[in-house]
């Protein structure tokens, strides 16, 4: 899969932009300020259908102007697809495939395989579970729908039991049986949104070992653990156990919405115990296990997004990754950097073909 060409039109910093790309490294490079990042963001909105960096949909159309439009024109399967993604403000965003709009935006997922590796990835070591959730989650969703299905399901009536948990505390009244609906329901997507989570972590967790010991030259013992209540008993008798305790808190404490990573280091946590260098490695190695379970499940070379890495890295970390990818089990890369001579030199290593575009 190739991205031939993409075209920006009021699209964050850019009034009108197109670009013609290399089937193998492409190079954006200029100031910071200047918008590169900006056009990743384009290319993971064409997969994605939303940006990577900033969820509020509005805040990508350009200052001052009413709509966007990301125009990306692909080679996949020896065939064409045009995929416009745009917006105009008060109305909903389209998404369209070859001039047909996508009923469900979750329809297009996966279609366009994607992984990024940006400054914004520490988030999964300093943040939330919600961040690293949304990490699992993105990564079995792309070549799994109805995983994907299963859980914009769960949300939906996590959403609806929420809100009856509120409506009961404001109005100073109880239904158990119409709780128990909505448990019963919990219980059956949960199940198995569980099950698919810990057979994707069981392939998935030495595939980045391997690419840990790669990239850091080194022979700490790292460790990826799942964490999850589900471990000990299903979900429907979490839900019973913990009504009272919701009932307080008006909102649903227990389910796979609660479900962690713990990211360890020699049997410590990466956020506390990890040197910046090994934190850097073990977000790399993340991100290349997802390019290779995607491409496994798939059958196709996910777009490789490197969002600033060289500023982050040290040079020997950046001669790694260029190697690392330097073979046949990488397709289309895109790089963005502050620096065009540090870049140009580092792609020469990959003996691949590749433009430099100045901004």
């Amino acid at each position: 899969m190739i991205l031939k060409s993409l075209s920006l039109l009021n699209y964050k910093n850019f009034e009108s932009k197109s670009f013609n790309f290399n089937d193998k490294i492409n190079c954006i490079v200029g100031n910071n300020g200047i918008g590169k990042t900006n056009v990743l963001d384009a290319i993971y909105h064409l997969s994605f259908g939303k940006s990577y960096f900033n969820p509020v949909a509005t805040q990508n159309i350009k200052h001052g102007e009413e709509f966007f439009v990301v125009n990306g024109e692909y080679i996949k399967d020896d065939k064409s697809e045009k995929i416009i993604v745009s917006l105009k403000r008060g109305q909903k965003k389209v998404i369209k495939r070859n001039g047909k709009i996508y009923d469900k935006f979750s329809d297009h997922i996966g279609f366009l395989p994607l992984v990024i590796i940006s400054p914004a990835d520490r988030d999964l070591i300093v943040e939330g579970s919600d961040t690293r959730r949304k990490f699992i989650d993105g990564v079995i969703s792309q070549s799994d729908k109805v995983y994907l299905n299963h859980l914009i399901n769960y949300n939906k009536i996590l959403a609806q039991r929420n809100a009856l948990l509120k409506y009961f505390a404001l109005n100073h009244t109880f239904n158990k049986e119409t709780l128990e609906i909505y448990n019963q329901q919990l219980n059956d997507y949960g199940s198995q949104i569980f099950e698919k989570r810990k057979l994707f972590l069981q392939t998935f967790i030495p595939i980045f070992k391997d690419r840990y010991k790669a990239i850091s030259n080194g022979n700490e013992n790292i460790e990826l653990e799942y964490n999850s209540g589900l471990f000990e008993e299903d979900l429907n008798n979490l839900l019973q156990k913990n009504i009272s305790k919701d009932k307080a808190l008006q909102y649903t404490s227990v389910g796979i919405h609660k479900d962690d990573l713990n990211f360890n280091i020699e049997g410590h946590p990466v956020k506390k115990f990890g040197s910046q260098g090994q934190q850097k490695s073990f977000l790399i190695a993340l991100k290349l296990a997802q390019f290779d379970f995607i491409k496994a499940q798939s059958g196709v070379n996910p777009i490789l997004l490197l969002d600033d890495v060289f500023d982050k890295l040290d040079e020997n970390r950046v001669t790694q990754i260029i190697k690392l990818v330097d073979d046949a089990n990488f397709g289309q890369i895109f790089i963005s950097d502050t620096h065009a001579e540090r870049t140009e030199n580092a792609v020469k290593q990959a003996h691949q073909s590749y433009e430099i575009f100045r901004l």
